[in-house]
This record gives C-alpha cells, structure tokens and sequence, in this order.
C-alpha cells in the first residue's frame, strides 16, 4: 500500500512580543538587552510611556539601552518625561544623573516650570545639577535663575557653580549679582577668582 507523504511540520517560531505601549512597557523587563532597547526605542512613540521609561531608567546596567532609554525621553519632551527624569539628579550613579542633565537640556520649554523648585531644594547636590543643567539650557531665563541663585543661596559650592556658568552666558545685566556674590563671600579666595573671571569675560564682551 503506498503512504502518503507526511505533510513537512512548519518551524515553531517563538512569540513575538506585543507592540502595543503595555506590551513594549512589559518587554523593558526583557532579560535580553537588545529586547529592552528595542523597547525602549519604540516607547518614544508613547507619550503615556514617559513614568515607565523613568522607571526603567533607575534600574537598567546596560548602557546602549540606558541611551535608548534617554533619547525617547528627549523625544518625548514632556511634563511627564521631566518627571521622570529629576529624579535621576539624586542618583549615586554619575551616569545616571549626566544622562539625565543631557536628556533634561533638550527639552527646555517642559523644564523651565521645574527650575524654580530645584534651585531651591533643600539638597545642596541638586541645586549644583541644577546648575549644570543651566549650563546646557538653551532658555532666555538662565541667565536670571543664575543671577539668583548668587543672590539666594549661601552654599559655597552652589555660588561656585553658578559662577562658572555665568561667566559663559552672562551678560551686563547679572553684573549686579556677580559684584554682590563676590562681596558676600569675601573669604573664599575661589569665589573671588571665579567672580572676577566671570566680571572681565562679561565686561570685555
């Protein structure tokens, strides 16, 4: 009797992960890193996404899906983006928080409502981000939020930091604040040279 040929079994081919934002949400999780950064690069398309790539961010080693992860949140360059960045500014992790600052500076109008509340928070290390954020912050404001943090804050590191930005975006109008600051702190032979150097550069300009 003659057998019919056994019809050939097709390859199993294994389960895509969902594409949809909870399905790239649930792939952030993924073991494998090139799945993570996949995730993360499609998330940028979300806007709802932004809490969970924040999220993802205070976790992930991998630093080609860190990137992904920052760049969608630039992409976002949003109110809900912002928040999950700043709390990155408190990271032990120098990576984490220059990501952050980097990501932060791309997106200067979603920021600027939150410069205010950090230049006044109460941990003198994220004022001093803060400042280095400034720095990269391409906004008609930073000049004054610089002008006052010299006029407000009494932590030395802070001034120094201020002056240092100041000194390359100032203008005549913050040599007011410059010439206070560096009265104020009289003492501090640092705060003297950085406030003069600050002073000429504006002055020469």
């Amino acid at each position: 009797m003659r057998k019919t040929p056994a019809t050939p079994l097709h390859p199993v081919q294994p389960r895509q992960p969902s594409r949809d934002m909870l399905g790239l949400q649930q792939q952030l999780g993924d073991p494998d890193p090139r799945q993570r950064r996949l995730a993360a690069r499609d998330l940028s398309h979300h806007a709802g996404a932004a809490l969970a790539l924040g999220q993802a961010l205070a976790a992930e080693t991998d630093a080609s899906v860190r990137e992904a992860l920052f760049s969608s949140l630039a992409t976002l360059a949003s109110e809900a983006a912002v928040q999950g960045l700043l709390p990155l500014l408190r990271s032990e992790d120098a990576g984490l928080r220059n990501g952050a600052i980097e990501a932060l500076s791309a997106m200067p109008q979603a920021v600027s409502p939150s410069i205010d509340r950090l230049l006044l928070d109460a941990d003198p290390d994220v004022r001093i981000f803060t400042v280095n954020l400034l720095g990269e912050l391409r906004h008609a404001a930073v000049p004054a939020w610089l002008a006052r943090v010299l006029q407000q804050d009494t932590h030395v590191n802070v001034i120094a930091a201020a002056l240092e930005v100041l000194a390359e975006v100032g203008s005549r109008a913050e040599l007011p604040a410059l010439r206070a600051a560096r009265q104020r702190f009289d003492d501090d032979a640092f705060i003297q040279f950085a406030a003069d150097l600050a002073i000429s550069r504006i002055e020469a300009a």
